[in-house]
């Protein structure tokens, strides 16, 4: 078995893999803080009214992410390269439902930097595929 990263496409996938496994990690655990780093009001949990699940909401969220986390580091550390262009356009469409939700002031302005994130993402793993794509053509 051979992992390791192999490319900068590589690499965008696999730092976008642990940071979605730390962060999906922390809000398994402090639901409360990922609503605090992404702008939202946090209520103490004694606070919160019956049917509010917005912490349950949260922990889901977060596995996702864990679990997400743990497929792109996966897919990196094998060279999965059929995997690495999948993301590309899904987190462009991410970023356009997250800036839209901050424009509609569904979500408070910090919730841009999670859009920006997504779209850097986008960009830098599609660049690096493109540019090793040209370099293979090339060869």
């Amino acid at each position: 078995m051979n992992l390791k990263i192999h490319d900068a496409s590589g690499w965008t996938i696999f730092i976008f893999g642990v940071l979605a496994l730390i962060l999906g990690l922390i809000g398994l655990l402090r639901p409360e803080f990922i609503l605090t780093v992404m702008g939202f009001q946090v209520l103490e949990r004694v606070n919160r009214l019956p049917g509010d699940f917005t912490l349950v909401f949260v922990i889901a969220s977060s596995m996702a992410s864990f679990n997400m986390g743990v497929y792109y580091v996966l897919a990196a550390l094998n060279n999965i390269k059929i995997f690495y262009r999948w993301p590309v356009p899904f987190r462009v469409v991410t970023f356009l439902v997250f800036s839209t939700t901050v424009l509609t002031r569904l979500a408070p302005p910090a919730w841009l930097g999670v859009a920006a994130w997504e779209l850097s993402g986008a960009i830098a793993t599609g660049l690096a595929l493109k540019f090793e794509n040209n370099k293979t053509v090339k060869e």
